[in-house]
Order: C-alpha cells, then sequence, then structure tokens
C-alpha cells in the first residue's frame, strides 16, 4: 500500500509505544521513539518501506510543533523569573555549549561536529521535566517556575540556531554567510510584522464571522504551513517561519483558539517527527559504542547540572533551587532532535554522529526522573554540612514575642495569613530565605527574620519554644518536613499547620505529628463544588455537612 501502509504502521505502533510508556509513568515521546525502533530499518520484522516520504511528513510536524510554540509564547509568563529566564539562559546556552565543544574536542572530533554537539546538549526537554514535576507535585513551586522559564527561553533559542548551525558547514567564506542569513531574517521578520498586523487579523475576522470551525482550522494551518513555506524559499528554515507565523497569530483575538484547534494536528504529525528519530537509533551502533555513550552521558548531565545549579546561585536563588534546577534540567532535550534533523539534511553532521548524539539523549530522558528524584534526599543530607545562615530580625516588636504564631514562608500565602493575623491584632513572625521576599515583607512593616525556616537557629531566634501555632506555606516536601523535624525539637508540644502538594506528602507530613494538613487542590474543588450548588439555588445548609464530611474522608485515614 506504499505510504498510506506506512503510515498505518506507524500510527499503531506509536499507540502500543505511547500506552507502553503511559504505563511506565514515562513522556509519551519515549513510547514513540520505541515505536521507531521497532519499525525502523536495523531491528527487521515489520519495517517502513517508504522511510523518505515518512520523513517529509516528520518536517511538517517539525513546524506545526514551532508553530505551536509561538502561539502559546508569553512575556507574561516569564515576567516572575524574567531575570533568570532573559538573561541566565543566554549564558546558560553559551557555557553549555562551550563545555560540549571541549567535550568534542578532547574526544577527537572536528571543530564543526564539537560546535554542534555542545549547542545540542544546551537545551533541555519541557515534555519530561513538566511530566517529571508532575509526577513530583511540584508543579507550581518556585523551583517548577524558574525551569519552566528557562526552557521556554531554551526553546526559543532553538530558532536562531536553525539559522547559524547549519552555516558552519560554510565556514571558508567567513562571517559573509552569516550575514546574509541575519539580513534575510531582519528582511523576513519586517515583512511578517506587516503581515501580521494589517493582513492575518483582518483574514481571521473574516474567516471567523462564518462561524465554521473546519474553515478555521484550514485557515490556521495554512497560515502556520504557508509562512513557513515562503520562509523555506526565502532562503531561510521551514520551521522558523512556522514559529515566526505562531507569533504573530498569538497577538490576534484569535490566538487561543488557533492553538487550540491546531494542537491534535500537531501531535498527529510530531508523532511522525519523534517516530522517525527512533527509525535512526542503530541497536547494533548502541551495543558497539555502549562505552562511549555511558561516558557522554555522565560527562553531559553532570556538566549541565553543575553549570544551572551555579548560575541559579548567581541570580541569587537559594535553598532547594540551585539543586532542584541542576537535576532536573540535566538532560538533553527533544528540540535537539529538530537540530539534529536539520544538521542531517544540510550534511553538517554524520549519520553516525547523530545516532549516538540520539542516542545519548534518549538515555537521559530515562534517567530524569530518578536524577530529579534524588533532589529531597540530596538536600536533606546537605543541610547537615550547610554553613549557619545569616540572622537578620526586621521590624519586631519592642516588647519581643510570646504566644504568636511563626509563619514558615513569605509568598503570597504566607503574605495573605499575615494581612489577616494583622488585622485581628495577633502576634507573628515570618520566616524567608528569599531576598527579593524579604524585601516585600518588610515594606509591608510585617515582623520577619532572614533566613531557612529549616534552620534550628532560625526557629529558635522566632521564639518558637513561647509560639502558639506553626504554619508552613512551602509546598516543597523536603524543606516542610525539615522544618517540622527541628520545630519539634525545640518545641514539642507545638501545633503544626502544613500545606501539602499531593496525598503522599500530606501522609509523610501527618506521620511526623503535623496537627493539619491543607491541600490547595482539594480546598479549591470543595469551593467550586459549593458555588455549583449555590448557583443551582441550592441553600448553604444542605451541603455544609457533605464538605465536612469530604473533609474529614481524606484527612480521617491520613491523620491517625
Amino acid at each position: 500500500m506504499g505510504i498510506a501502509g506506512d503510515i498505518v504502521i506507524i500510527v499503531m505502533a506509536a499507540l502500543l509505544g505511547g500506552l507502553i510508556a503511559q504505563m511506565l509513568k514515562q513522556p509519551l515521546i519515549l513510547g514513540y521513539i520505541l515505536a521507531g525502533v521497532v519499525v525502523g530499518p536495523y531491528t527487521g520484522g515489520v519495517t517502513i518501506s517508504d522511510i523518505h516520504s515518512i520523513e517529509k511528513l516528520a518536517e511538517i510536524g517539525v513546524a506545526l510543533l514551532l508553530f505551536a510554540l509561538g502561539l502559546e509564547f508569553s512575556l507574561r509568563e516569564l515576567r516572575p523569573v524574567r531575570a533568570i529566564a532573559l538573561f541566565g539562559t543566554p549564558v546558560q546556552i553559551i557555557l553549555t555549549t562551550l563545555y560540549g565543544f571541549g567535550i568534542g574536542r578532547i574526544l577527537g572530533w572536528s571543530w564543526t561536529s564539537s560546535v554542534w554537539f555542545g549547542a545540542l546538549i544546551s537545551l533541555s526537554s519541557t515534555m519530561v521535566l513538566i511530566k517529571t514535576l508532575e509526577k513530583q507535585g511540584m508543579m507550581g513551586t518556585l523551583s517548577s517556575r524558574v525551569m519552566i522559564g528557562v526552557l521556554i527561553v531554551q526553546d526559543l533559542a532553538v530558532v536562531p540556531m536553525l539559522i547559524i548551525l547549519p552555516q558552519l558547514n560554510n565556514v571558508q567564506d567567513g562571517m559573509a554567510i552569516l550575514l546574509v542569513a541575519a539580513v534575510k531574517a531582519a528582511i523576513f521578520l519586517t515583512v511578517m510584522i506587516l503581515v501580521g498586523t494589517k493582513i492575518i487579523p483582518r483574514l481571521m475576522r473574516y474567516i471567523a464571522n462564518w462561524n465554521s470551525r473546519e474553515l478555521f482550522l484550514i485557515t490556521t494551518t495554512t497560515i502556520g504551513l504557508g509562512i513557513g513555506y515562503a520562509t523555506y524559499i526565502f532562503g531561510l528554515s521551514f520551521a522558523f517561519g512556522a514559529f515566526v507565523a505562531g507569533m504573530l497569530l498569538s497577538q490576534s483575538d484569535y490566538g487561543y483558539q488557533a492553538l487550540s484547534d491546531i494542537i491534535p494536528l500537531r501531535d498527529v504529525f510530531s508523532l511522525m517527527f519523534f517516530t522517525t528519530i527512533g527509525m535512526l537509533l542503530d541497536i547494533r551502533f548502541l551495543l558497539a559504542n555502549w562505552e562511549i555513550i555511558l561516558l557522554l552521558v555522565g560527562l553531559v548531565m553532570l556538566g549541565k547540572a553543575v553549570i544551572l545549579a551555579v548560575l541559579s546561585r548567581v541570580f541569587g536563588y537559594h535553598n532547594v533551587i540551585p539543586l532542584a534546577m541542576g537535576l532536573g534540567l540535566s538532560q538533553v532535550g527533544e528540540f535537539s532532535f529538530i537540530l539534529g534533523r536539520v544538521g542531517i539534511s544540510t550534511k553538517s553532521i554524520t549519520g553516525e554522529f547523530y545516532t549516538m548524539v540520539l542516542t545519548m539523549t534518549i538515555v537521559t530522558m530515562l534517567l530524569t526522573p530518578f536524577i530529579s528524584g534524588l533532589t529531597t534526599p540530596l538536600y536533606a543530607m546537605a543541610r547537615r554540612w550547610m554553613k549557619p545562615l545569616k540572622l537578620e530580625p526586621l521590624n519586631f516588636p519592642s516588647k519581643g514575642l510570646k504566644d504568636h504564631i511563626v509563619i514558615a514562608g513569605g509568598g503570597r500565602v504566607g503574605m495573605y495569613v499575615a494581612n489577616v493575623l494583622q488585622q485581628k491584632n495577633i502576634p507573628f513572625v515570618i520566616l524567608e530565605y528569599n531576598s527579593r521576599r524579604v524585601h516585600e515583607v518588610r515594606k509591608s512593616g510585617f515582623p520577619i527574620i532572614f533566613g531557612d525556616a529549616a534552620k534550628t537557629i532560625i526557629l529558635e531566634a522566632a521564639d518558637l519554644k513561647r509560639a502558639k501555632l506553626l504554619l508552613i506555606t512551602t509546598p516543597v516536601a523536603v524543606i516542610s518536613l525539615g522544618i517540622v523535624a527541628h520545630a519539634q525539637r525545640i518545641n514539642p508540644g507545638i501545633r503544626i499547620i502544613a500545606r501539602a502538594e499531593g496525598e503522599e506528602q500530606m501522609k509523610a507530613l501527618y506521620t511526623k505529628g503535623v496537627t493539619y494538613v491543607v491541600q490547595p487542590e482539594f480546598e479549591a474543588s470543595l469551593e467550586i463544588v459549593n458555588q455549583t450548588l449555590l448557583n443551582l439555588g441550592i441553600p448553604a445548609e444542605q451541603f455544609k455537612t457533605f464538605t465536612e464530611d469530604a473533609r474529614q474522608e481524606l484527612h480521617r485515614p491520613l491523620s491517625v
């Protein structure tokens, strides 16, 4: 059946691979890559007859991936962590590229291959990290926001890399080719800004007025792929044009609807892309070169972890964040596959080199959940050797503190609690280690101690022995459990209210003797239920008992 039969084989194999990945709690892309290995030319059995045609379909998948990335891009997401995201990430990419270049030269590779290797390993995996953070219950924490901010800028860095890296193949022409590419990109962007501000909004408004989802989807796809192909004809990357098209469309009133419509199409064609990656994986090559591949895995993950951890410290992040960032982003990402495919198509790198990098990348992805899971135990061990932290009481009452509440964490939750306590004239003190938050709390006039709440000296400075209650607002398990342990040594009878992101963390806190644990997602669901019933005209008295019973059902088996 030719290409039709090949597509059926790929989709069926990808479905099976995706199910296996889901059962193993791994990202789906790893299942798709595994499917590609199975139906590829190196394993025998059922295989694809026309790989070249499938690769052409995969290029559409790459374009749709970057088109969707452009639609999703928002500067608002970067504001809370804009310093490290916008300025730290380029530094990280440069340092990692230089590190990879050094590894390549030491191993005897050509300078071109070494630069490509450095660029390929400089990117981390958005899909793998988000899946890992969700599994660990870390989404929404400061460390997760920092890492996602870095990943967004890394993903954006793919675009200039798509322009610059292929030109290394013509280094004899010096900077002229890069200059021509830059001029082409500038001209293209100028034209696209005019198109995006004058033509696209009018076109989308005209199509939307027809109230046809089919026409809207076709128009959206035409804009993404059409501009991408125009870019290709202009001498730039197909994927680069698709990304620009996505960014332009995202600025219109129809960006969110366009994104929601394009996602299923993107996922189907992306499946083709990741499957073709698996087809390139030669198992015989892996078995014959396992020593160098394992060496590269170790060097890359260790080097990236150190670079990212140090960089986060330089930008003022402390506590568990440098360790979480280093371990969480130490893998190589899926956009490296896209860059690698461009390298293959432009003959900048060899198939054997790409296979080696591909194999190494897949191994780093598989190791990420385990490596990232070491954050909690390693941070707990590191605390034993940490130097005492700087103690800085601010805005303390002249009479000192007694029968007060200690709030561990001066973030949004801690500040809201502090505002209520101040209105009720209840004495309290906030413990916070983030210097920016300390500055904000200080301006509010609240009593605060600059320091790590999981350190005994900080808790003692807050007069925990004479406190009535300890509130732990951080959702990070390793920090909250550390605070509980030290607090109970200082004041064995202290009542503790803590926050937890999931049932496992809730159970761990109750096991350690915490008085009450609040799970924000559960409380939000109860409030949504309450408001739903109220809006249906059901009196509050009729479902108040239900709400209390639901809370007791959640907490009873954990608090006993």
